[in-house]
């Protein structure tokens, strides 16, 4: 079971919780940096981040599913962005948001960084979601 709390004494969260609380004893699974590569290695959406974004959440629901969890059972992420931009910053939050990562909703940062791993790459998701018994085993 997964409570989602946000706190009423501090500024209210347009679409996160300020916090995931995950009933001792559920499983998780602490997901790798979905990156915006297809299954061949190749980078998709060069130089769009929105689009970079869609491809990161698609493999990110890979992943979920290989675990045996789903984008409703995420608890929390982090959201890397090669950016300054705020406006960059929103354009790919609004991925996320209509993803479905953003049901309950869940605990989320979102990072504006000067670069990561992949040559080209602008976008990169971790997150950590609820495994339901019986699933992944």
């Amino acid at each position: 079971m997964i409570q989602r709390v946000t706190v009423p004494t501090l500024f209210p969260p347009p679409s996160y919780s300020h916090a995931s609380v995950v009933e001792a004893g559920t499983r998780l699974a602490f997901l790798a940096g979905s990156v915006p590569l297809d299954a061949d290695g190749k980078l998709v959406g060069e130089g769009d981040p929105v689009l970079q974004a869609r491809q990161v959440i698609a493999n990110l629901e890979e992943q979920l599913r290989a675990v045996g969890s789903s984008p409703d059972r995420v608890v929390t992420t982090d959201v890397y962005v090669v950016s300054g931009e705020p406006a960059v910053l929103s354009a790919v939050w609004e991925v996320v948001e209509a993803s479905g990562l953003s049901t309950g909703p869940h605990s989320s940062t979102l990072i504006g960084v000067a670069c990561l791993g992949y040559t080209g790459q602008l976008v990169e998701i971790t997150a950590t979601a609820v495994v339901p018994d019986g699933a992944g085993s």
